[in-house]
């Protein structure tokens, strides 16, 4: 949950805000499944997609508390056995990964609702948002792998 969430915030911040690629409805293909569209070269369609981009930065923030509360259940009731650091980083990069491929595939390929780039090359930059995708999941999949838990508190009678 914790990468899911920080995958879309890197997604909203990065390719919504800085860079202005795209918004949750900014897309030009024609309506093929009943969903309006609204430019962000007006007012109006900013105004919309403004308050998208805000629902979908609801949902980010509800993962990232949900997986901040999982993590501190999990140190709580560990037992003084918590996971190595590897697994934490290499779980938050296959979340980050989910996202992206679940994200892309809804989003850009099934919804169309808007693409990573639209114009010139759109499906490349959507196939490459996927590809990354599943780079995220194989590379966080490998660095957890090797993670082993560490134990918090000595053991009775050592230091």
């Amino acid at each position: 949950m914790l990468g899911v969430g920080l995958g879309g915030f890197v997604d909203g911040i990065l390719l919504h805000q800085v860079l202005q690629w795209h918004h949750m409805l900014t897309s030009t293909d024609t309506d093929h499944v009943g969903i309006r569209y609204y430019p962000a070269d007006s007012v109006h369609g900013l105004r919309i997609n403004t308050v998208w981009d805000g629902v979908f930065h609801t949902f980010t923030w509800l993962m990232v508390l949900g997986g901040l509360a999982l993590l501190y259940a999990r140190v709580q009731h560990s037992r003084g056995r918590v996971w190595r650091s590897r697994a934490l980083w290499g779980w938050a990069l296959v979340g980050w990964g989910v996202f992206n491929l679940v994200e892309g595939i809804v989003d850009h390929h099934l919804l169309g609702i808007h693409h990573v780039r639209a114009g010139v090359h759109q499906k490349a930059w959507d196939l490459d948002f996927l590809a990354l995708g599943v780079l995220l999941v194989v590379g966080g999949w490998l660095i957890q792998r090797g993670a082993g838990f560490v134990d918090a508190v000595p053991a009775r009678g050592t230091r």
